[in-house]
C-alpha cells in the first residue's frame, strides 16, 4: 500500500468551489464560494494550504469580504487517515461529554472533489452539514443531479478497503448492497460483506420522508439524507457513550458507480476504523 503521505498527495492542486452549510434535515442555510490551494514544497515533501473563502451567497470570487486561512504540513496527524486514491477522512478521534464531535470525508473522481462535514454540538445531537463541492482550475464542470430515492434503488456489489488508526494491516472484503421499496413510503436494505464462511448479513427498514430515509426500527434510529451533486449523509441523529456507531458519507459518482466513507466508532467512543465501499449497480 501506498504510504499515507503519497496518498494524501493525490488532492495536490487548486480547487474552485463552494461551501453549502445546510440545516440537519438538509435545508440551505447559506453557500460560501471558495478557492482551496494544495502546493507541494521541497520536492512534495511539505505541502502548503491556502484556503480562500468569499462573501456567502456572492455566486463570485469577488476581492471583497476574503476569509484566508494558511496552513503547512509535514506530517499528518491521528485523526485522519487517506485511501489510495485520494479519499480521506479527518476527524474526532474521541466522543467526549459536553464536547463538540464530528468528521469530515472527501472523495476524488477525476477532476472533482466532494467533501461532506458532519458536526454534533456538546449535547450529542447531530447541529449542521457542510457540503464541499469542488473541481480543478480549469477543467469543466461537472453538474450532477441531486440523490434521489430512485438512483438508489437496486442491487449495489463493491469492494471495501479498511484502514486502522493503529496501522494494523488493512482488510479487504467484497460487499452487496440491495435496497428496494416496500409500498409506497417504506424501504428495505440488504447489506452483506465478507468471503466465504465468513459473510455477515443484515437487513433493515426505513422510512421515507422527502429526502430522508430513516431507518427506525432498531434501538438506534439510522438518517440518510439525500444531498445535492449524488451526496449522502448517513448518521445517527445523536451521539452518545455506551453505544457503537458510525458516521458515513457517499457519492454518486456515476449512475452505476457509487463510493462510501465509513468512519466507525466503539461503545467507549473511541474511532477504531474508516472503510472506502467503491460499488457498482447490477440490477
Amino acid at each position: 500500500m501506498s504510504s499515507q503521505w503519497n496518498n494524501f498527495l493525490q488532492n495536490l492542486g487548486q480547487w474552485q468551489g463552494s461551501f453549502t452549510q445546510l440545516s440537519p434535515a438538509g435545508e440551505l442555510i447559506n453557500m460560501t464560494p471558495s478557492v482551496l490551494f494544495l502546493e507541494g514544497l521541497e520536492d512534495n515533501q511539505k505541502v502548503r494550504l491556502r484556503l480562500r473563502r468569499f462573501a456567502p451567497d456572492s455566486g463570485g470570487l469577488e476581492e471583497t469580504n476574503v476569509q484566508e486561512m494558511v496552513r503547512e504540513y509535514s506530517s499528518l496527524g491521528r485523526d485522519i487517515l487517506f485511501f489510495e486514491n485520494g479519499a480521506f477522512s479527518q476527524g474526532s478521534i474521541q466522543l467526549a461529554p459536553y464536547a463538540e464531535f464530528g468528521a469530515e470525508f472527501g472523495f476524488i473522481a477525476n477532476n472533482n472533489r466532494l467533501r461532506l462535514v458532519q458536526l454534533f454540538n456538546q449535547d450529542g445531537k447531530l447541529d449542521k452539514l457542510t457540503l464541499i463541492r469542488e473541481m480543478r482550475a480549469g477543467t469543466e464542470v461537472v453538474e450532477r443531479p441531486p440523490l434521489t430515492l430512485d438512483q438508489l434503488l437496486g442491487e449495489w456489489q463493491g469492494e471495501a478497503h479498511t484502514l486502522y488508526p493503529d496501522w494494523r494491516s488493512p482488510d479487504q472484503f467484497s460487499t452487496t448492497l440491495r435496497l428496494q421499496k416496500d409500498g409506497a413510503d417504506r424501504v428495505v436494505q440488504q447489506l452483506s460483506f465478507g468471503a466465504g464462511a465468513g459473510i455477515q448479513g443484515f437487513t433493515s427498514k426505513g422510512r421515507v420522508e422527502g429526502k430522508t430515509i430513516l431507518f427506525d426500527e432498531g434501538s438506534v434510529p439510522v438518517q440518510v439524507l439525500m444531498l445535492p451533486d449524488g451526496a449522502s449523509s448517513t448518521c445517527l441523529q445523536s451521539v452518545q457513550l455506551r453505544q457503537s456507531f458510525f458516521l458515513e458519507a457517499g457519492w454518486l459518482i456515476q449512475p452505476d458507480l457509487r463510493q462510501r466513507l465509513i468512519r466507525r466508532y466503539s461503545d467507549k467512543g473511541e474511532w477504531v476504523s474508516l472503510t472506502l465501499v467503491t460499488e457498482r449497480k447490477i440490477n
